[in-house]
């Protein structure tokens, strides 16, 4: 097992870079397993020739992307990403990390396992990743990738020993891109729903199951869940890309103060026990073991925002300052 330092918000990760900027020259020195890997001029060699092809098509013209992908549900997208040798260089890599017994951070708050590949020296290689990966993303989302300044990048897990799904949620970034690198596995599939703040939020959208080296991209406010592992070990290469630009613009601030009011009760499927209010009364069934807590903190829907009917408790609300009425 990795050793696993506190998890931090993403805010508190971009300014401490230098708390573990030791680490990739201690990989370094112990000994990486690729060291392609961590060559940024050699990225177009882990990636798939259909992969290649697409993007070389969408630098020509922006307006086949969605011709040349396939739309999973609204706003998500698929295609053939990595190469097998890639997505097995890259399993090797955190493995070989893992044996150093060096310090890992956990990659956010919700997984346990994992590991940020920034942390071990991949950054520059991941840089001219994402510079690929824009192209597609700039042509699927004009507003939110209209730039991509810089990016969380990580490997997630789940088996029986790790993490064996994730709570419903949605990412800290502007564009997500997902992408499964192995291994034999069967369930653990992502489950999606609707956008923040949007009246079907929480309303069943698609069930996707994960095609090693096939790549996934989705807004980051998608709610979307990772089902339960049903044998195996499914490990996945995530990148939260961040678009100042986008996140500067006035739609982005109005989207952050507007939540509709839930149109109806929500799919059973698309409910938390991490965040929502009625997740009892939805769900059928009390919190998981150990996540009772949660209810306390709990915030969604936020009061205004109740759908008809509705059925839950008070979560954060609870407390309000009756000064800071605008918080329900």
């Amino acid at each position: 097992m990795l050793s696993v330092a506190a998890p931090l918000s993403l805010r508190a990760l971009a300014a401490t870079p230098s708390r573990f900027a030791h680490v990739a020259s201690a990989y370094e020195a112990h000994g990486r397993r690729h060291d392609a890997l961590f060559d940024p001029s050699r990225i177009d060699d882990f990636l798939a020739p259909e992969f290649l092809a697409l993007t070389s098509a969408v630098a020509r013209d922006p307006g086949a992307a969605r011709a040349l992908v396939r739309q999973e549900t609204r706003e998500v997208y698929s295609f053939p990403m990595l190469t097998a040798a890639a997505s097995e260089w890259l399993i090797e890599e955190v493995e070989n990390f893992r044996e150093s017994g060096l310090e890992a951070r956990r990659p956010n708050s919700m997984n346990e396992y994992g590991l940020i590949l920034n942390d071990i020296g991949l950054r520059p290689s991941l840089d001219a990743l994402q510079v690929r990966v824009h192209t597609l993303a700039q042509a699927l989302f004009a507003r939110e990738a209209a730039n991509f300044d810089s990016h969380h990048s990580f490997i997630v897990a789940y088996s029986a020993d790790e993490d064996a799904h994730l709570d419903m949620h949605t990412d800290d970034s502007d564009v997500t891109l997902n992408v499964c690198l192995g291994q034999d596995f069967s369930g653990a599939g992502l489950t999606f729903c609707g956008d923040v703040g949007d009246a079907d939020h929480r309303a069943l959208s698609h069930r996707y199951s994960h095609v090693p080296g096939r790549a996934l991209l989705h807004l980051g406010r998608r709610r979307h869940g990772a089902d339960t592992i049903a044998s195996g070990r499914r490990v996945n290469l995530i990148m939260w890309n961040y678009c100042k630009e986008w996140r500067a613009s006035a739609t982005y601030r109005q989207r952050g103060l507007r939540y509709a009011a839930e149109a109806a009760a929500p799919d059973a499927l698309c409910v938390s026990y991490t965040h929502d209010r009625d997740y009892e009364a939805v769900a059928g069934s009390a919190r998981p073991a150990g996540h009772a807590d949660k209810a306390k903190k709990a915030w969604c829907p936020p009061k205004h925002a109740e759908y008809e009917g509705f059925v839950g408790g008070e979560g954060r609300y609870a407390f309000v300052d009756p000064m800071h009425r605008d918080l329900v």
